[in-house]
């Protein structure tokens, strides 16, 4: 069976996310869903493993890419939908345009959030309640990004990493300026590792100014030899090195999704998006800016982020 899922939310966070309800129907249908994400998605990167995960497709609507853009872009999206010759459909929201592109690509099943109802969907809420009502699925998993075995034992040797010591990885870039920790706080929680145990910390971050500002600062920091700055590897060719790591202190960025969804206990700053996308996973263990009681957008909290809150999770985790 073919089957087509839609998801058009933006990035990578959105789209980890969504991988429990796309396993879901997997297992259900017994058969590897194909997804239709934005490009930003860099969804070939994370999932070309993965094996509920069938074809990638694109969705080109971005500043650089149209082709998929207005109404002539409708009907390219329809040619290119066609050519597959899915069987079902399962759209994740709620546009009357990609009905009628699922009608007029001639798929027989179209599954679809209710049309003009797009305010106030809940990120994992709503999806739930949608799988309940149309597939009498119920859904409660965390997101999983496979990885092949044999590629991991490689990276061990590549990048020489020690079992007797603890493999952190650092994501300490971020999709804006108010996400991104300032370095002397991810700086002040390696001091206070170092003074304990022995440790690596891989620094994922990538290649925007004020991110590669932050890695620089740590670079040059008394600690450089203990860390590895990750900005020339692409996504893909982080996953083994994450899965290799005990642990995970992150922005809110793509890498604390993928961490967690890689089954790594993963520790979220939250500094100015919705709790939900730090909290939303059992692998995850947020951390607040000190004086609030939650976060959502325009707390503004990165620099009232508490190291030694930081640092007693850690300890709590690896113990």
């Amino acid at each position: 069976m073919k089957i087509l899922a839609v998801q058009n939310r933006m990035g990578i966070g959105d789209t980890v996310i969504f991988l429990p309800f796309i396993k879901a129907l997997s297992e259900k249908f017994d058969s590897p869903i194909s997804l239709l994400v934005k490009e930003n998605s860099k969804a070939d990167q994370f999932l070309s493993q993965t094996d509920y995960i069938d074809k990638i497709l694109y969705l080109e609507r971005d500043r650089n890419n149209n082709r998929h853009k207005g109404f002539i872009g409708s009907f390219n999206l329809i040619k290119d939908i066609k050519k597959y010759n899915f069987d079902k459909i399962i759209i994740f929201n709620s546009s009357l345009r990609f009905n009628i592109i699922a009608k007029l690509s001639k798929i027989p099943k179209i599954y679809q959030y209710p049309l003009f109802q797009k305010s106030k969907q809940h990120i994992t809420d709503t999806p739930k309640k949608f799988l309940r009502e149309k597939f009498d699925l119920e859904v409660n998993e965390d997101p999983e990004i496979q990885i092949n075995k044999i590629l991991l034992s490689e990276t061990i040797e590549r990048f020489k990493i020690e079992k007797d010591q603890i493999n952190i990885l650092l994501g300490i870039g971020g999709s804006g300026p108010t996400k991104r920790i300032p370095a002397v706080i991810f700086l002040d929680v390696i001091r206070r590792l170092h003074e304990i145990r022995k440790c690596k910390f891989y620094l994922a971050t990538g290649k925007n100014n004020e991110e590669q500002d932050i890695l620089n600062e740590i670079l040059n920091s008394k600690f450089r030899k203990s860390c590895v700055p990750l900005d020339d590897f692409t996504i893909k060719e982080t996953l083994p090195i994450i899965k290799n790591c005990n642990l995970s202190i992150c922005n809110d960025s793509s890498f604390s999704h993928i961490s967690a969804a890689l089954g790594i206990k993963t520790i979220t700053l939250m500094a100015d998006t919705p709790l939900i996308y730090g909290s939303y996973s059992s692998k995850m263990f947020p951390i607040i800016p000190d004086g609030e009681k939650t976060v959502n957008h325009d707390t503004l909290g990165k620099d009232k982020i508490n190291s030694k809150k930081i640092f007693d999770k850690v300890i709590e985790i690896l113990n």
